[in-house]
């Protein structure tokens, strides 16, 4: 709402604004010339001044601004050199470290087969155990045979069991090798990234038609690491890798050590168990060749005594005449008459004979008698003689055509080739 003054007022300021302006002296005039030239002079010099400073500000800021360019772009460079750097130290670890990955891999096998290789001379040697249990009689003895095929046993399983472990340790060393190659793959990415986000950074330049303002991105951001954490992460990627790799190699080493040392182990062994089953053998065959000998001996022994009962028989048959002749005597001479009936010296003698002859039939049928109980002991000795011989007998068959037959059947011998036994590989055949 518009408020009016008064008419009368209104009057009175129009009259002052047609009143004529004020006239000034000559003298204010030159003041005020004066007044102008120094005011517009002392304006001048400011603005001079200003434009002076102004140049001074941009020639200063523009050579700030190109040093701090030039810097940054050298920045930038050596920021690229020191990602090239670890960049090519990460992917030498990591190609190192799938290279000897890949070799604990061909280890890994080798030892799997060293392990399934070890079952079948353990099957054997039980086998041999076994069938060393069907000896008989005195053959069934804890020999030296049976303690070597116990130890045999022993150290087969022994070293199924340090396969086993050392299969265990490879398991695990090819697990973290995958882990440490999976942090340097992965760090490499981002570090292929971050080159390529720098390198674009170091190319631009003012005339570049992609830049622009980013209000947004002058900040730290929050989620970014140190220096020096950036370092510690690469560095320890690398050595971690590097010490995976270094664990490798001694693992490697170990593994061959292993299959080479088991498998002499095994073959020195194979061969002690070889040697006693030939000495056993030989041991047992010279026992059964004795006895033999003693039975031939035996059995002709028993044949002269069959002779020598026949004999005896024959003798005490032959003294029945003889002592015929001597009763019919002594019978016949008890008839003569009277006085002729004397003790005479024909008499006597024929009583004498008569005693001779029941000594000597007495003394032929204790000879006999003793005779007859010795052919009983040799036919015993006979009995026993073949029946040992056949234990002898059954104990070769088993060492000789059982076990050492299928003993045969052990790749590792003596002279032999030991890579059957150590995986299927030489030891020096994976680098």
């Amino acid at each position: 709402m518009m408020v009016y003054a008064p008419l009368g007022l209104w009057k009175t300021d129009m009259a002052k604004l047609l009143q004529p302006p004020p006239k000034f002296l000559p003298s204010e005039w030159h003041i005020a010339n004066k007044n102008q030239y120094h005011g517009a002079e002392a304006q001048r010099s400011r603005s001079e001044r200003l434009v002076a400073e102004s140049q001074r500000l941009v020639d200063e800021i523009e050579k700030t601004t190109r040093k701090s360019q030039s810097d940054v772009e050298k920045k930038l460079e050596q920021r690229l050199e020191e990602v090239r750097f670890w960049k090519k130290e990460q992917d030498d670890k990591l190609e190192q470290l799938v290279y000897v990955t890949e070799d604990l891999l061909t280890y890994q096998a080798r030892l799997v087969n060293a392990l399934e290789s070890m079952k079948e001379p353990l099957h054997i040697t039980q086998m041999c155990l076994e069938y060393r249990e069907k000896r008989v009689g005195i053959d069934l003895v804890r020999d030296e045979v049976e303690q070597e095929l116990v130890k045999e046993a022993e150290i087969i399983r022994g070293v199924m069991a340090l396969l086993t472990r050392t299969l265990e340790e490879m398991s695990e060393q090819i697990r973290l090798n995958r882990s440490a190659k999976y942090n340097l793959e992965k760090d490499l990415k981002d570090k292929f990234v971050a080159l390529t986000i720098d390198d674009i950074c170091f190319s631009l330049n003012n005339n570049s038609p992609n830049i622009h303002y980013s209000e947004k991105a002058v900040r730290v951001e929050p989620n970014s690491v140190s220096l020096e954490d950036w370092l510690d992460f690469s560095n320890s990627n690398v050595e971690k890798a590097d010490r995976q790799r270094n664990n490798s190699l001694a693992l490697k080493a170990l593994v061959d050590r292993i299959l080479s040392q088991t498998a002499n182990d095994l073959r020195r062994q194979c061969d002690v168990v070889d040697t006693v089953f030939r000495n056993g053998l030989k041991e047992t065959k010279a026992a059964r060749d004795q006895l033999a000998t003693h039975l031939a001996k035996v059995m002709e022994e028993i044949a002269c005594q069959e002779k020598n009962i026949t004999v005896l028989e024959k003798a005490i048959l032959d003294q029945e005449g003889p002592a015929k002749v001597v009763h019919t005597r002594l019978e016949t001479r008890t008839h003569r008459p009277n006085v002729e009936l004397c003790r005479d010296v024909v008499q006597y003698r024929l009583l004498k004979e008569v005693g001779e002859i029941a000594h000597n039939v007495a003394r032929l049928k204790e000879a006999l008698a003793w005779a007859q109980v010795e052919l009983k002991g040799l036919n015993r000795r006979q009995l026993i003689l073949q029946e040992e011989i056949q234990v002898k007998e059954n104990t070769i068959y088993i060492d000789e055509v059982l076990c050492m037959h299928m003993r045969k059947s052990i790749p590792l011998r003596a002279g032999g080739d030991q890579g059957e036994w150590a995986g299927g590989l030489c030891p020096d055949a994976v680098c």
